[in-house]
């Protein structure tokens, strides 16, 4: 009867049209379909399969993933658009999806939030006088970002031709790339983190961030035994044999002045007290980094990065051999003919090194996984010398078919206690954000965990994976973070087979996402090409400020407010002051004129942020960290406006 029910009022609101042409959607041009992960597939699901919502089987349609969008240039000529809308059975986890059609940047139909075994939803809209129509799948609000949504015996009935029109990347919107933060003074500023974990009898590596002119010295008064500074460099090294919690005063001197600061090092049972901040090869190089490639982005970030605090170059999939060693050992291929020697030049530059694998028999990338030589290759990275693990929940299911969350916990449990046994301090991130990993990651031992897919530089993409981190945001304490995938700044796209570029971000929403990445004390990770940086993304990585507000030792839980006009991100400091972000999100990511290839000028928007709002009273010093400027003395409130798709980092102090 609910069928019927559905079918009776399909046919009432989209009668056929005398004399007009049925266009199906999977007969337009899918290429120009935007999504976070795989490839638009015609008339069948994205992974391939039968488009089947809740047991039943549809023939025609296209099967993609939340999140995705598809611009349709219809000019008036097009009557109605109807189908069905629903969530793929073939979905491991069934989180939620929600389908929207905008027309005219107008909000013309929603199906609700949808999850794996509900019936699919019909649709029809009149079209009549419509220019464009976005069609929009979105991720429903529960961070799980791994929906295959369908859209179902969709259909145009028209006057005429129709198509899909490219999105273009959001880069064409105000194209200037601005730069805010000041270059750092001549005098010595020691920056970075100002807690230290090591293990006792577990190797330390330590560089002490620090900018201003070189020649520079330094000295660290109240070193733990074990431990050795270079004073020239800045590097500390060595072993702590006794735990406690020693504080040790670190001091930068060269002919313009001195800095002074303490560094508090734990030596305990607890490792990476801030989150880790470093380089990934994926996003740019993907299968075909090499050790060249990566030496070539130690180089860069052992003179340029550094000394703000940037220390981990990490290798993502690509490196395995094509077999183990008679004894279970897997060494590189031919890409990577020593990693010993390899893993001692990053050392030498006073970097760290990280190490990607899976848990399956295979990786991501179709290599050789850990699944079953756990403890073999733990023992291997730790001879090597690694200080990070990037863990990759992939073909994990040839083993566990039916993932439950006791099943996919199980794998990295394993990991753990293989890390657990080898003498070397190794940051644990559990990849691939399955559902709830916030609350398993850290039963499983990991120091950060994957809450999403992987990142793409589309604004659609980071707004649906940054803005929804508040879900997770209360678990997030000094050593366990959550992990929104990495910075997608700078030149990005090569390790995908397309055209290297610049990121399809515009300015102000880089400074939004590296903004809301330090407000939540994410992983660090950036994943351009170093070789090739410019001056805009270096005045994205090298704002101390900004920095700082990630490295908090107190790593607290960020909160977020919805307001009319934007949201706005807050968390407390160790220093009593609090860090605010205010965002102007956009709530339907489609900037209708790109179609045309025209560069569009969206208005700022004016936010006021009402103190008590925060749980604040009295009166508060304001400064503005991306521009390092302090703004004045407020109380009750405070104003200001706020770029499209922009933010306005500020920290809160007290007046004393």
């Amino acid at each position: 009867m609910l069928f019927m029910k559905w079918v009776l009022i399909f046919l009432f609101c989209c009668p056929v049209h005398l004399f007009a042409r049925t266009v199906y959607l999977d007969e337009l041009d899918t290429r120009y379909m935007v999504q976070d992960w795989g490839y638009p597939q015609v008339n069948k699901s994205v992974l391939g399969g039968p488009l089947r919502v809740a047991g039943v089987q549809y023939d025609r349609g296209i099967g993609t993933h939340s999140i995705s969008r598809l611009l349709v240039a219809l000019e008036g000529k097009a009557l109605s658009f109807s189908g069905w809308a629903g969530a793929d059975d073939l979905n491991d986890f069934g989180g939620n999806m929600e389908f929207e059609l905008i027309a005219d940047e107008v909000l013309v139909w929603t199906s609700g939030v949808l999850h794996k075994g509900m019936p699919a939803l019909p649709f029809c809209i009149d079209l009549r006088g419509v220019r464009k129509l976005a069609l929009l799948v979105k991720e429903g609000g529960d961070g799980i970002m791994y929906d295959h949504a369908d859209w179902l015996d969709a259909r145009f009935e028209t006057m005429s031709g129709i198509m899909a029109e490219p999105c273009v990347p959001s880069a064409k919107i105000n194209e200037a790339k601005y730069i805010l933060t000041p270059q750092p003074s001549a005098s010595p500023r020691i920056n970075g983190p100002k807690v230290l974990g090591v293990r006792p009898g577990n190797p330390v590596l330590f560089t002490i961030p620090a900018t201003g002119e070189r020649p520079m010295r330094f000295n660290a008064e109240h070193l733990p035994d074990g431990l050795t500074l270079d004073p020239v460099r800045g590097v500390i090294k060595g072993t702590i044999r006794q735990a406690g919690t020693y504080n040790v005063a670190l001091k930068a001197e060269s002919s313009w002045g001195s800095d002074i600061r303490m560094l508090r090092i734990e030596a305990g049972d607890r490792i990476c007290l801030t989150p880790p901040m470093g380089w990934n090869s994926w996003n740019c190089w993907g299968l075909k980094v090499d050790e060249q490639k990566v030496k070539d982005a130690a180089d860069f970030m052992g003179k340029s990065l550094v000394q703000h605090g940037w220390a981990y170059i990490n290798i993502d999939d690509g490196w395995e051999a094509e077999q183990r060693s008679g004894d279970g050992t897997l060494n590189g291929n031919a890409k990577f003919p020593d990693f010993r020697r390899l893993c001692g030049s990053i050392h030498d530059k006073g970097l760290k090194f990280g190490i990607y694998s899976s848990p399956g028999p295979q990786t991501c990338g179709g290599h050789l996984g850990s699944y079953g030589y756990e403890q073999k290759d733990a023992a291997t990275w730790a001879d090597w010398g690694v200080d990070y693990l990037k863990y990759d929940y992939c073909y994990y299911s040839q083993i566990a078919p039916a993932p439950t969350e006791v099943l996919i916990k199980h794998p990295y449990v394993v990991m753990r206690q293989a890390l657990d046994r080898v003498k070397r301090d190794i940051v644990y991130c559990v990849g691939f954000g399955a559902p709830r990993v916030w609350y398993w990651g850290q039963e499983a031992g990991g120091n950060q965990w994957r809450t999403t897919r992987d990142i793409t530089d589309e604004w659609n993409v980071v707004t649906a994976i940054g803005f929804f981190q508040d879900v997770c945001a209360p678990v997030v304490r000094p050593g366990q973070y959550n992990d929104p995938d990495m910075l997608v700044v700078g030149r990005l796209g090569q390790g995908w087979g397309d055209k290297v570029h610049d990121s399809y971000l515009t300015a102000d929403e880089q400074y939004t996402h590296v903004s809301l990445w330090c407000l939540q004390s994410a992983p660090l990770l950036i994943g351009c090409d170093l070789s090739h940086i410019d001056d805009f993304t270096m005045n994205l990585l090298t704002n101390d400020e900004v920095i700082a507000v990630d490295q908090d030792p107190l790593a607290m839980p960020v909160r977020k407010l919805i307001r009319p006009e934007g949201q706005v991100w807050y968390k407390w400091l160790e220093d009593g002051s609090m860090a605010v972000g205010l965002f102007n999100v956009d709530p339907y990511f489609i900037l209708w004129d790109q179609a045309k290839g025209e560069t569009v000028q969206r208005e700022k928007t004016a936010m006021t942020l009402t103190f008590s709002d925060l749980g604040l009273t009295g009166r508060f010093k304001v400064r503005d960290l991306w521009r390092q400027q302090d703004l004045g003395i407020f109380e009750g409130s405070y104003s200001t406006a706020v770029p499209y798709h922009g933010v306005r980092l500020i920290k809160l102090t007290p007046e004393k």
